[in-house]
């Protein structure tokens, strides 16, 4: 090799070194972000799982004149007959509740069509009939059966039915249910009927398309899904801390990437993404979503996001923008929880409350 040679080969492997070096640099700086992000001391009632219970524990609003003094009334005596009375109305309440448990079966989002049989049939031979028919499409098919005294439940072995009720979901997020679905499972139902000598009493295929449609049509204005952002000011985020920051403080990683924060019935409350593949090591964007009529109101899920969101901003040294990465305030955050309140009440007012089993099949 001529000395020029040797001089551009030295030169070369100087600046791969340097780009190594830089890389790894920048990579330490934001691992070392993060770790102060989240290693400061600060506890954050929101995303900390580890304080103590009732410092985490949620209190209910009272609606009350600050200067009026609140008395709590005497603690009342429990006589042998209150108690009875008490009692008593407790078994009232939980006959209530067992005959409005919600049925796999809905007239409200379901294409309903009864069977009737002459003689009841015991639920095993039932089952042995139904069990290849879970979906036709897209649309999931279920079914309930009533027994002689009139109650209505799911198909069990040992049980006896006079009747059979098969329900196909009229609409999801995929669409309603067409023509060629309702004919497809109108088909496979009367297969069933004979085999189990019931008569089913299909309903008019015009009428059920067009409710279908009347259904599919308030799904499609009510499928609101908001999300936040959180935007780095500086430098990019260490990817492998982040996450297992996000995981020490309540979020569990899906296969998909994102992170769900549960909301403590096995649901999910919001999910969150770095935007980033698997392989990649920094981020510096973190979206937040709310999939509005699957949370519960109660839960307050916007309320939670948004304080999320703003815990990660501060700890992180990010700014909360929306998806045109435009600064968010706390006014503007707090004038959409408006929204979604009037959005919630709309649901409810249809007989489809937002995190009902109802609206979770609907918007699935």
């Amino acid at each position: 090799m001529t000395d020029l040679q040797l001089s551009l080969l030295a030169i070369s492997g100087t600046l791969v070194v340097g780009v190594v070096a830089f890389n790894k640099w920048q990579e330490y700086k934001a691992k070392k972000t993060v770790e102060n992000a989240f290693d400061d001391g600060q506890d954050d009632v929101l995303l900390n799982p580890d304080l103590p219970a009732d410092v985490t524990q949620r209190h209910e609003p009272v609606f009350a004149d600050e200067n009026i003094p609140v008395t709590r009334p005497a603690e009342p005596v429990l006589t042998d007959s209150v108690e009875s009375e008490l009692a008593a109305e407790v078994n009232e309440d939980a006959k209530t509740v067992s005959v409005e448990k919600e049925l796999p079966v809905d007239e409200l989002i379901d294409c309903v069509i009864p069977l009737e049989f002459d003689t009841p049939v015991r639920g095993e031979k039932i089952l042995a009939e139904i069990a290849d028919l879970k979906y036709v499409g897209k649309k999931p098919v279920h079914f309930i059966g009533q027994t002689h005294s009139g109650e209505r439940d799911v198909i069990a072995i040992g049980g006896a039915y006079t009747t059979l009720f098969a329900g196909i979901q009229m609409v999801s997020r995929s669409g309603a249910l067409n023509e060629l679905e309702y004919s497809e499972f109108v088909m496979k139902l009367r297969a069933i009927a004979d085999n189990l000598n019931a008569h089913p009493d299909i309903p008019d295929m015009n009428s059920v398309i067009s409710h279908a449609r009347e259904l599919h049509q308030f799904v499609a204005e009510h499928d609101a899904q908001l999300s936040v952002n959180v935007a780095a000011t500086g430098a990019a985020w260490a990817l492998n801390t982040l996450i297992a920051a996000l995981e020490k403080m309540g979020f569990d990683q899906r296969p998909d990437g994102r992170l769900m924060m549960p909301d403590g019935d096995g649901g999910s409350l919001f999910t969150l993404s770095t935007n980033v593949g698997v392989s990649e090591a920094l981020t510096s964007r973190l979206t937040l979503l709310l999939d509005v009529p699957c949370v519960a109101p109660s839960r307050d899920g916007f309320g939670a996001m948004a304080a999320c969101a703003r815990s990660l901003a501060t700890r992180l040294g990010g700014t909360v923008v929306d998806d045109g990465n435009q600064p968010i305030s706390k006014a503007a955050l707090d004038e959409i929880a408006g929204q979604v309140n009037e959005f919630y009440a709309a649901m409810a007012e249809a007989q489809i409350p937002a995190g009902s089993v109802r609206a979770q099949r609907l918007f699935s």
